[in-house]
């Protein structure tokens, strides 16, 4: 197959991501919200993938990646992670500074130097956001009993393990607030208003989340 265009490459990775783990069809509406275009571009572009092989697609029933589409999302997201985590461990970049960078680095064709610097890293099985790195053969290993903070337990200590990273407001601020990844944090209380939180951060002060926040936090008990 030719070497594909950015553009491609990018529609594939999104596909993927929205699609999810059960492999979801993907409504057009969704692919032209999350790509910020119109419907009509999208249309346009799902057509060309659909005759290179790399999805299928029926008009008003949606898409989905061929086996071939999916490997090749699967090691474009390998090697953006990879790069985020080059950026942050060995460059000292902070987590809200590294996706911009990872998506212009995530398209260089190179598979021997994305495999030398996963070597280098020591095989990290998780970027600096918690999300999983897919190996050289495209294997994902996910963090197992993770739910997003918001539907957490009172009175249970949790780890946090995984931010979206789609959100640089939302890094910043838990910067800001001394929260990462590997923090201990407690559910003190639920408040049936908003379905905000307040949670008391091991060594650190009390805070309330707001359910925007705690919906984009994946922790695991303890």
């Amino acid at each position: 197959m030719n070497i594909l265009s950015h553009s491609e490459e990018n529609y594939l990775k999104h596909i993927y991501h929205i699609a999810g783990k059960e492999r979801n069809k993907v409504a057009t509406n969704s692919l032209a919200e999350r790509l910020e275009t119109k419907a009509s571009s999208i249309t346009d572009m799902l057509k060309k993938l659909k005759e290179k092989e790399l999805i299928e697609y029926e008009k008003y029933k949606g898409c989905g990646l061929t086996d071939l589409g999916e490997n090749i999302a699967i090691q474009i997201i390998r090697k953006h992670r990879i790069w985020e985590t080059f950026l942050v461990n060995e460059l000292n970049f902070k987590w809200d500074e590294v996706h911009d960078i990872a998506e212009q680095l995530e398209h260089i064709q190179s598979q021997e130097l994305i495999d030398r610097i996963d070597a280098f890293l020591g095989f990290p099985k998780f970027d600096p956001h918690g999300d999983p790195i897919p190996n050289k053969q495209g294997k994902i290993e996910y963090r197992e009993l993770k739910i997003n903070l918001s539907e957490a337990k009172e009175d249970v200590n949790y780890e946090i393990v995984s931010v979206n990273e789609d959100s640089l407001a939302l890094l910043r601020y838990l910067d800001d607030n001394k929260i990462g990844l590997g923090s201990e944090i407690l559910i003190l209380e639920r408040y049936d208003f908003d379905n905000s939180l307040k949670v008391k951060i091991k060594g650190k002060k009390t805070i309330n989340l707001s359910e925007k926040v705690t919906s984009c936090i994946g922790v695991r008990p303890m």
